[in-house]
């Protein structure tokens, strides 16, 4: 089970009385996180999820809390903070930075087909549109230059067709320098995976865990949700969910000429950028018991198989 910080019944008998919830009934930890801590939460009131930051500036939560209140007001179904009592949306319990978000219907898409694909591009793509006029900012802290770092870093020990994949992954992040320019932007969730999405049969209920979330080119969150949402069992593109995604997307945002110039550099880095956070989650937690290990070599494989795009994007005229 992934929860690196362990919160005793009493514990969070106490940090609920600062809510109007009722009595806790009952409440466990969530499998499968990463980074953070998270327990499904059940009170008089309602489900909820608590989740105790274990990464990142506190001084950073104000942005997510703001974020998804403005993606909430917009009527996405996405979680929103509960305030206290006394109107405080981010607490603190066992020395971790603490939210309390209502829990939202459905469940993770293991096997997607072509319709969520298209509900997955739809609603990213009404997300980006409210997040690019939402007046918030946040620089991502695994941008460009902690890829190059990092890839840099690996490069030193790697060998074989994972130093050439690396070599030509660092080339890719020199060639998307000089499209950045040109590309929308808007704050994009970044994190699109399907354990970070909900639905009741087809129809979409819930986007979660925004806390990659940053500023950056909108073609960018695209690509990390193709990466996985539209893989075969080989690892490479499907096409029909490939194309069920991006033309739901484009209904709502039409591609530029630029950004499908850029797309299969963009898949590229995508793909690098999660094979690095996984080979360093890897590391760091090889020897803890019960933390959950995504393994870094799905995304190396990834990468490998982006050496061709036979898939474009959908640029109308």
């Amino acid at each position: 089970m992934s929860v690196f910080t362990p919160v005793s019944r009493a514990e969070l008998e106490q940090f609920l009385h600062r809510f109007e919830l009722g009595e806790l009934v009952d409440f466990r930890g969530i499998d499968g996180g990463s980074e953070n801590s998270n327990f499904f939460v059940t009170c008089e009131g309602g489900e909820f999820v608590l989740t105790l930051v274990e990464r990142g500036p506190v001084n950073e939560l104000a942005f997510f809390v703001a974020l998804l209140e403005c993606l909430h007001q917009a009527a996405l179904p996405v979680p929103y903070a509960i305030p206290d009592r006394q109107g405080q949306a981010i607490g603190s319990l066992n020395g971790r930075p603490a939210l309390l978000q209502p829990c939202l219907p459905g469940s993770h898409v293991q096997q997607p087909d072509a319709s969520h694909c298209s509900a997955v591009g739809d609603i990213l793509a009404r997300l980006h549109a409210v997040s690019a006029d939402c007046g918030l900012a946040r620089k991502t802290d695994r941008g460009v230059e902690w890829m190059q770092h990092e890839a840099a870093l690996l490069r030193q020990s790697a060998s074989g067709d994972a130093s050439a994949l690396l070599d030509e992954a660092l080339h890719a992040l020199e060639q998307f320098a000089s499209f950045r320019p040109a590309l929308p932007q808007a704050v994009l969730h970044a994190d699109l995976f399907r354990d970070n999405v909900m639905f009741e049969g087809h129809e979409l209920t819930g986007v979660i865990d925004f806390y990659n979330a940053a500023s950056g080119s909108t073609l960018y969150d695209v690509a990390i949700s193709v990466n996985d949402w539209c893989l075969d069992d080989a690892n490479q593109l499907d096409p029909a969910r490939t194309d069920a995604l991006l033309k739901a997307y484009a209904a709502h945002r039409p591609f530029t000429n630029v950004e499908a110039e850029c797309w299969p550099h963009m898949l590229r880095i995508a793909a690098l950028r999660f094979w690095l956070s996984r080979e360093i989650a890897a590391r760091a937690h090889a020897e803890h018991e019960g933390v959950l290990i995504k393994d870094p070599d799905h995304f190396q494989a990834i990468l490998a198989n982006h050496r061709r795009v036979e898939v474009e994007l959908p640029v109308s005229g």
